[in-house]
């Protein structure tokens, strides 16, 4: 009975009250509470679009949910930890950080930061005396002597805002996108799932499936023009090969911050690719084109598909060696499938290894796209340019399909080339879609394979040219 009459004695009813109200979102949130509700409602745009029209909602849905419960006001302190800033400085050519949390960006904060500075510390226990005695005034005019004092020897003073303690589920999530983990993991699985047998059985598909890439390359010249920096050009012309794992890779190791943005744009396109491709196929063919069938397929040797995944890797490997982590994981995989002797360790890469990661890549992506770094000019450019990239690489592709064409005499149909973007099999089925809209018997799928399998091997090699490009 004493225990329970001295709890409730020292129970503050008004002070739990205001400790309950300042812990709720509305007090907690790092973005205006309107901004917060923008990025729900797109979130949940996302959501609808992969639930009810299922658009790609293998990924939509992962990428909505988590772009939803990021923007709930509040929910950012929990998922990735509180947020504070950084303190970075440099002392005789060695870089120094300190780190503080859960304060605002003023005098108070500064002074807290200084205090954890070794060498001002020092300086201010030499020359001043105990500092904690000091009254705020005090405080920072002893800072300020050290500091000038030692300006000699301390340079390089920058300050960051960051999550800097208290780290929650999803920073460590996040570590599978920083480290570029999940990526590489996706395309083990995807190699599990690939038959390159279209695209050794016709060669010629590989050139397809290269001008593809065309969108790539055009959307980054475009971005350098519209004052992108070549790192962030780069990252933002990946959305154009159509593959989701390679534009996160390439983004994360050139231009981090972009991150959001291309990752919502490359999947949202990529999801869209049914409403983005069939008009730009049916306005550079003919209907006379789009209706060719074309011979079948010559059967190919389990021997010339095991070869294959080694000849690519080793010869690839040699000559971009930065396409590796993906172009290699891709590979593996699919050497694990077409050797047969691996039959559980093919099916747990292609079933229960690229399902885990896939949501976790998808919620992870998701809860980037923040109210503060998505709601932009840059982000908005960004999107803007992503539907560009899909239309130049589909071109390219057609492009090229449309010259074989000529040069086989009518016996290519140019509509595969448009699979060359490395959206598998989407693209593929696309393709095969429109053929069949013209002649019912026409059966594309098989050969626009060839083209879309040589656009994932394209893709990643184009990766590894940017990465080249710029040293990362």
């Amino acid at each position: 009975m004493f225990n329970i009459v001295t709890t409730l004695q020292s129970f503050n009813m008004v002070e739990s009250l205001e400790n309950l109200w300042r812990s709720t979102g509305f007090m907690t949130s790092l973005t205006p509470i309107w901004q917060n509700l923008i990025m729900m409602a797109i979130a949940c745009v996302l959501i609808y679009l992969a639930v009810a029209k299922e658009f790609e909602p293998n990924l939509l849905l992962a990428i909505g949910f988590g772009m939803f419960i990021i923007n709930i006001p509040g929910a950012y302190n929990i998922l990735y930890g509180t947020y504070g800033y950084t303190f970075t400085y440099m002392v005789d050519g060695v870089q120094k950080v300190v780190e503080i949390g859960g304060v605002e960006l003023d005098g108070l904060t500064l002074t807290k930061i200084l205090e954890k500075v070794p060498e001002i510390s020092q300086w201010i226990d030499a020359n001043v005396g105990n500092f904690n005695a000091l009254d705020m005034v005090h405080k920072v005019e002893a800072v300020e002597n050290a500091v000038h004092a030692l300006a000699p020897d301390i340079t390089g003073i920058t300050v960051s805002h960051q999550v800097v303690a208290d780290q929650g589920l999803f920073f460590y999530l996040y570590k599978g996108v920083e480290w570029v983990i999940y990526p590489p993991l996706i395309f083990l699985g995807i190699g599990a799932m690939t038959d390159f047998g279209p695209l050794i059985a016709n060669p010629k598909s590989l050139i397809m499936g290269a001008a593809a890439q065309l969108g790539i390359f055009v959307t980054f010249i475009i971005a350098i023009n519209i004052g992108f920096t070549g790192e962030e050009a780069a990252a933002t012309g990946i959305i154009g090969g159509a593959d989701g794992p390679t534009a996160i890779y390439v983004t994360v190791k050139l231009a981090a911050h972009l991150l959001p943005a291309i990752s919502v744009a490359a999947y949202s396109y990529m999801a869209l690719i049914k409403v983005i491709q069939p008009p730009i196929m049916k306005l550079l063919t003919t209907k006379k084109e789009r209706g060719i069938i074309m011979e079948q397929l010559r059967p190919v040797s389990k021997t010339e598909k095991v070869i294959f995944p080694i000849a690519v890797t080793g010869i690839v490997g040699i000559i971009l060696p930065s396409a590796i982590p993906l172009l290699g994981m891709l590979m593996l995989g699919n050497l694990m499938k077409e050797s047969g002797v691996v039959p559980r360790l093919t099916n747990t890469a292609k079933n229960e290894l690229i399902n885990i990661i896939t949501i976790l890549l998808g919620v992870i992506v998701g809860s980037k796209a923040t109210a503060d770094v998505f709601l932009n000019t840059s982000t908005l450019l960004i999107i803007l340019i992503g539907v560009f990239a899909f239309a130049f690489g589909t071109t390219g592709g057609l492009i090229i399909g449309k010259i074989m064409s000529k040069l086989s005499k009518g016996k290519i149909n140019p509509l595969i080339g448009s699979a060359g973007v490395s959206a598998v099999p989407m693209a593929a089925r696309i393709s095969h879609m429109v053929g069949q809209e013209e002649n019912p018997n026409n059966y594309l799928l098989m050969h626009a394979m060839g083209p879309n399998v040589a656009g994932v091997i394209g893709s990643a090699v184009a990766a590894g040219v940017l990465l080249a490009i710029f040293g990362a």
